[in-house]
């Protein structure tokens, strides 16, 4: 089973794609060269392009003689700025606001309502952390989405109405559920959009860019109720085999020390390993071991005698009866 790992980066490793390299900000209404795809702030560029027709950073060409010709407003690029960095957006709308405030002179009719600072709720595509949210949430029907599911719990079709900050967790969500519906330990709760469960790290602000919600109603939220299941130990099978196999080599290897008697000599049927050296159990002939049934152990000294004796006689008389 893969499992999808969460990984935060600051905002300080993303600086140098969201940074305008002529004034070091990040990108207010960022705007590309359409010969090299590079992005500057709006302004920007403009100042720099009336005394250069050339790229600041990789020295392209951008026209002839109008290099205004060649660039193009990046809302998506200033977009996601607005949106990874907190309290830009804010700031810049009030900043614009004031400076028409401070200057009725200027005329910003031809302008957008974005360009004066006055953007309305609707119209708003960037969300702050602490801004509160309105959602609805509701018990899952699976019959509206072509499934059937065993319900375990009460369907309540009553449509709750909450306001949030931004900045809350489906995991929060998921506890208010629980408190609220006195829904015991041995259910879990999921909190779903349409019929998508929500990962738990997941905030309102999330679940508001993930499914392009428009502010044009309540976030429609849904829960359900299901059983929670308990936690295997999974043994595998190899581990359980090799456990197995590893007693019952056990077993038999103590068998057969309990079966063996303890200082009689291997038997001629068994033979040595090829590389376990013979030691001779007489240090003035090492060449009787390797005559005598072809074993390498050493016997105990109280039975030592009779076989060493037997062998010695087998040696040196060159033959392979037993003299008695």
């Amino acid at each position: 089973m893969t499992m999808h790992r969460t990984t935060r980066i600051k905002i300080t490793e993303l600086n140098p794609h969201l940074m305008c390299v002529l004034c070091g900000g990040y990108f207010i209404d960022a705007t590309t060269i359409v010969e090299c795809l590079h992005s500057f702030c709006k302004m920007c560029i403009v100042r720099y392009l009336e005394t250069s027709k050339y790229c600041p950073i990789c020295d392209v060409q951008v026209h002839k003689t109008k290099p205004l010709l060649n660039i193009r407003s990046d809302k998506t690029l200033q977009d996601i700025v607005y949106k990874l960095v907190p309290g830009l957006f804010k700031n810049e709308m009030k900043r614009r606001r004031d400076f028409y405030a401070e200057h009725p002179s200027v005329d910003a009719a031809n302008g957008s309502n974005e360009d004066r600072g006055e953007v309305a709720d609707e119209d708003k595509r960037i969300i702050t952390d602490d801004e509160i949210i309105s959602l609805s949430i509701e018990f899952f029907d699976p019959s509206k989405y072509g499934r059937t599911e065993c319900c375990v719990w009460e369907n309540i079709s009553d449509k709750r109405y909450l306001q949030c900050p931004a900045a809350m967790t489906v995991m929060h969500l998921r506890k208010f559920l629980r408190s609220k519906m006195d829904i015991p330990c041995t259910f879990q709760i999921e909190v779903m959009y349409e019929d998508e469960p929500l990962k738990d790290y997941y905030t309102l602000m999330d679940i508001a860019y993930i499914y392009t919600w428009r502010r044009n109603g309540p976030l429609p939220l849904k829960y359900r109720v299901r059983p929670s299941c308990k936690k295997m130990k999974i043994i595998h099978p190899r581990e359980g085999v090799n456990s197995v196999n590893r007693s019952e080599m056990e077993s038999d290897s103590g068998s057969d020390k309990a079966n063996s008697p303890a200082g009689v000599p291997s038997t001629s049927s068994s033979l040595p390993s090829p590389g376990t050296p013979v030691q001779s159990p007489h240090p003035h002939f090492p060449h009787i071991s390797s005559a005598v049934n072809g074993t390498s152990t050493n016997p105990s000294p109280s039975r030592q005698a009779p076989f060493c004796n037997k062998a010695r006689k087998a040696s040196l008389n060159g033959s392979s009866g037993s003299s008695g």
